[in-house]
């Protein structure tokens, strides 16, 4: 039985793909898992293994690697950017009068899932009904439009857009309705929509729609409509392993085996072509190069198991490079509480433990 102890360590470090198998996919990282090993977590050695590399920000999305941490750790972070870090949505809606085609409940949920860009930190959560609603926690829009017959529209048009007014009803025409002290508050950065071409419905002429929309503050663990994230993911860094040199023809078949980028097919030093692997990141695990025999002895496809390339795409009410930290922040606010319980409990030596 293969027990050596590299066999053991590249349990620990590599997940393997297989044909049909993936090998190795559980966490190995506790005591007593390999016979003569200590796993037991250290501070030191987490603090000099941990690292974050950030390899992109844009507007509303980013990417980073999350390196020397369980997967436990990073989907704790996802569970966390999905679901419980805070944001402002619309909660209650107030029909006036409402004459377009679409009925009022599915207008009220197609009016909460429009993000609305206002800083959460800034408003306090309603607990319940019995607490009143004031310009500490709430936002209030209002949305009149009237939908009429465009009289300077030219002669046989036909697009809706040029023979009406109004036809579509976006989210720009909620306007916002400062309560108390907010249009101080916020003078620099008014409460808005994020995205002010999001289509609500549609109206003909003589239809209308008249209504009061409150934001509320929320998490998406309640409704996804609070989530500041369209999605947050990650996966394992792809580590493509050449175990003999495939050159000639064989180098460009293998090439394409991959997606472009991830193998270079360039001359060796006797002037032949060769493959090498230049981009793992961009290789997506497919496994096509494990269904040519020729191959087959030639290549070994893992990924490593605490480098996770972590990607988050905002909904733009929060900017991507502070919702990791916020996200950081929440879990080490349960870490505490978890930590206060168990120490009030008796289960936790007060001597015991850090921060």
């Amino acid at each position: 039985m293969p027990d050596t102890a590299s066999s053991v360590a590249e349990m620990r470090k590599r997940v393997v793909l297989h044909a049909d198998r993936v090998a190795h996919p559980s966490s190995m990282e506790f005591p007593g898992n390999f016979p003569g090993e200590d796993l037991a977590w250290d501070l030191e050695r987490f603090k000099k293994d941990f690292r974050i590399v950030i390899g992109h920000i844009g507007k509303d999305d980013m990417e980073f690697d999350m390196i020397g941490v369980d997967a436990a750790v990073a989907n704790a972070f996802r569970r966390i950017l999905i679901g419980e870090v805070p944001t402002m949505a619309i909660e209650k809606v107030f029909v006036i009068n409402n004459t377009s085609i679409m009925h009022d409940e599915i207008l009220a949920q197609r009016l909460g899932l429009i993000p609305i860009k206002a800083d959460p930190q800034a408003f306090a959560l309603r607990r319940g009904t019995a607490d009143e609603p004031t310009d500490l926690n709430t936002i209030v829009f209002k949305l009149t439009v009237r939908c009429e017959k465009n009289l300077d529209a030219p002669a046989g048009a036909v697009h809706p857009d040029d023979k009406f007014i109004n036809s579509n009803v976006l989210s720009s025409h909620l306007s916002w309705v400062p309560q108390g002290e907010q249009e101080t508050r916020f003078a620099d950065d008014p409460c808005r929509p994020v995205i002010p071409d999001i289509l609500i419905t549609k109206m003909r002429p003589g239809q209308e729609i008249d209504l009061e929309a409150h934001c509320q503050k929320g998490i998406g663990k309640e409704h996804a409509k609070w989530s500041p994230v369209a999605t947050a993911s990650y996966r394992l860094l792809p580590d493509i392993q050449i175990l003999k040199p495939i050159t000639g023809d064989a180098a460009t078949r293998f090439a394409k085996c991959f997606p472009p980028g991830v193998i270079a097919v360039s001359p060796n030093a006797a002037g032949i072509p060769e493959a090498t692997v230049v981009n793992p990141r961009k290789d997506t695990v497919s496994r096509e190069v494990l269904r040519h025999a020729e191959f087959e002895d030639k290549v070994r496809l893992t990924r490593i198991r605490d480098h996770f390339i972590f990607s988050i795409e905002s909904t733009g009410i929060i900017r991507p490079e502070k919702l990791f930290p916020e996200a950081a922040n929440i879990l080490i606010k349960k870490c505490k509480a978890l930590k206060a319980a168990l120490a009030a409990s008796g289960a936790l030596d007060s001597g015991a433990g850090g921060e």
